[in-house]
């Protein structure tokens, strides 16, 4: 992971809290990652990279019944372990306040712009007044989380990047490939404000952040990294496509790709057979959701709102995104479009091939294929220990493996945090070493202990 790179080059690496990887991070990953991880946990004048996720404005927020997430109200308590929310501390979802003492922070009365493929209804409306207080409920936590680096004398010291994870959280946003569910905002703020009030309008996909973050640090990307650095001493040429990938959404699957450069997207659909709506049960607690779902089956929804619900898909799509912003017109038939369908189509097929992307393996042969031809998880091999006098090396057969260790001093208890293996240890007289190795997609070694 990124931020065990970080560590190593002596930053305080945090993660507050979510941790939704789809995989089982490495015990070396963060120095701490919980809802009370905070830059003032460091050691004085360490340099720092903290990560604050922002929830309030994720599609669970617009279920009912309604009201803010308890747990988010951590951000206004800059990592208080002292501070516990209401219901024993409950960091479910579910956990949230009543409507009534939910802050209002817009009238209800509020006019909002319904996108054509929604059913401008007062249901719709509602769950649309929800989403726009949800924002401005998490720009006064943000807000709180950048009063504490002003505090503290270090908002000037800081790269500061905000943005959001994939799309908006209404139905046909998330999930989607469509720019409605792919495109998402970043805001970046320099020391003293440079560049303040320019917009830059080069492509960037999520697979550029971890290059532009070492690139920021001082550090050459990694050169098994897909993105490319946007920023910093490694900055890179600018691209002319990015690229994007569909295929589990919980419990469903579909599997689709498309390419995007600054004006038309192409998209592949390797299920024509299948449509493009799939029933999310997660989904659909949104009322909008269930509103939709009225319509369609009462026959009332128009002809851009019941496009999700066909029955199936075409092969290939092609869209204007400067003139058609919700991507309602596909010109892959069209005759004037078929140059930029084909240049598009190639530059799919490239990129396939350079990152191994096979569309059609099925998710067990993929499994498989991680897991070097078998049908059990791989274990990260056991760490190799030299102990010389009580300087200790320490190395692993696996391949890509993350080493942990920590030292427990005699009397002391163990640290919070495993350390990132990196050069010879040596062990004070009396102390306890504990280690552990683990690949990302394997499962962890076992806790060896020396003393």
């Amino acid at each position: 992971m990124i931020s065990e790179w970080l560590r190593m080059d002596g930053y305080y690496c945090t993660n507050n809290y979510k941790t939704d990887y789809q995989f089982k991070e490495p015990v070396t990953a963060w120095d701490e990652s919980s809802p009370y991880a905070h830059w003032r946990n460091r050691n004085d004048n360490q340099p720092f990279f903290a990560v604050f996720n922002f929830t309030e404005t994720h599609e669970s927020g617009l279920f009912e019944p309604y009201g803010f997430r308890e747990i988010e109200t951590r951000h206004y308590h800059s990592g208080d372990r002292n501070y516990n929310w209401k219901n024993k501390g409950d960091a479910h979802a579910n956990n949230r306040m009543a409507e009534a003492e939910t802050p209002v922070h817009l009238s209800k009365d509020t006019k909002f712009n319904i996108p054509s493929y929604l059913p401008d209804t007062d249901l719709v409306r509602q769950d649309m007044w929800k989403l726009y207080n949800n924002i401005a409920e998490m720009d006064r936590q943000v807000g709180a989380v950048l009063k504490q680096l002003e505090d503290d004398g270090l908002l000037d010291n800081t790269i500061i990047f905000f943005y959001g994870d994939h799309g908006g959280p209404l139905p046909r946003e998330k999930r989607l490939i469509y720019d409605s569910g792919l495109n998402t905002p970043m805001i970046i703020r320099f020391p003293k404000k440079m560049h303040a009030g320019t917009k830059d309008n080069q492509l960037i996909s999520f697979v550029d952040f971890a290059p532009t973050l070492l690139s920021l640090t001082g550090k050459k990307p990694k050169s098994y990294m897909q993105g490319q650095a946007f920023l910093g001493a490694y900055k890179a040429k600018e691209r002319y496509y990015i690229h994007a990938a569909a295929d589990r959404f919980d419990a469903e699957t579909d599997v689709i790709r498309a390419v995007r450069d600054k004006q038309f997207k192409y998209i592949r659909n390797y299920r024509p057979e299948q449509g493009y709506y799939l029933p999310i049960t997660y989904r659909e607690r949104i009322p909008t959701m269930q509103e939709l779902l009225r319509l369609r089956d009462e026959g009332k929804l128009n002809e851009h709102q019941s496009q999700w619900f066909r029955e199936n898909k075409p092969v290939e799509e092609l869209f204007d995104c400067w003139v058609d912003p919700y991507e309602l017109n596909n010109l892959a038939k069209n005759p004037e479009y078929q140059e930029k369908l084909k240049e598009l189509s190639a530059e799919m097929d490239r990129w396939l091939s350079t990152v191994g992307d096979i569309p059609d393996l099925p998710e067990e042969d993929l499994i498989k294929k991680l897991w070097k031809g078998t049908d059990t998880q791989p274990k990260t091999a056991a760490p190799n220990i030299s102990n010389q006098s009580g300087n200790i090396s320490i190395s692993c057969d696996t391949e890509g493996a993350s080493i942990g260790y920590k030292i427990i001093k005699r009397g002391e208890e163990a640290p919070a945090s495993w350390e990132v293996y990196q050069n010879v240890i040596n062990l004070p007289e009396g102390a306890t070493l504990l280690i552990k190795a683990h690949r990302i997609g394997y499962t962890a070694s076992e806790t060896i202990q020396i003393k």
